[in-house]
């Protein structure tokens, strides 16, 4: 009984999210937004559209398309772009950097605190830097070999 107060807790909170940024809550928005916040893995538009058609199979590429677009204008989801060519999204909007491993592919948030800041002023004369992100490479503590 408890879990069914905090499941339709968090669906009022989205509900209210959305509706604080302007946006008409379509069932669309809400399963694109509600799944985006349960994970950690930075999903591209493919496998949104996955796991969202076996839980609302009438979503199209399409309507994932146009409710990350009117998410990400309302500042509730970011564009991430890690690899070449891959579009990669993600809810959590805070200020954080990205480790990804280069075995398995596996994207890892890295707290903004974890690094010295960038004297990003020192660019070239003629560039107005106005932010950054660092994207760490390498072997996930998952695909080491045991040691």
């Amino acid at each position: 009984m408890h879990e069914d107060l905090a499941v339709d807790s968090q669906k009022d909170i989205i509900v209210q999210v959305l509706k604080e940024k302007g946006l008409r809550v379509t069932p669309q928005r809400f399963a694109v937004y509600a799944n985006l916040l349960s994970r950690q893995d930075h999903p591209t538009v493919d496998q949104l559209l996955h796991d969202l058609n076996q839980e609302f199979p009438v979503s199209s590429q399409a309507t994932i398309y146009t409710s990350l677009q009117a998410l990400q204008t309302a500042g509730l989801v970011r564009e991430v772009l890690l690899e070449p060519g891959v579009t990669r999204y993600d809810a959590n909007v805070d200020r954080h950097h990205h480790f990804r491993c280069r075995c398995c592919g596996e994207i890892e948030d890295i707290s903004w605190t974890t690094f010295e800041p960038l004297k990003i002023d020192n660019v070239r004369e003629g560039l107005h830097a106005e932010g950054y992100e660092v994207t760490i490479y390498g072997v996930c503590d998952r695909c080491q070999p045991s040691a």
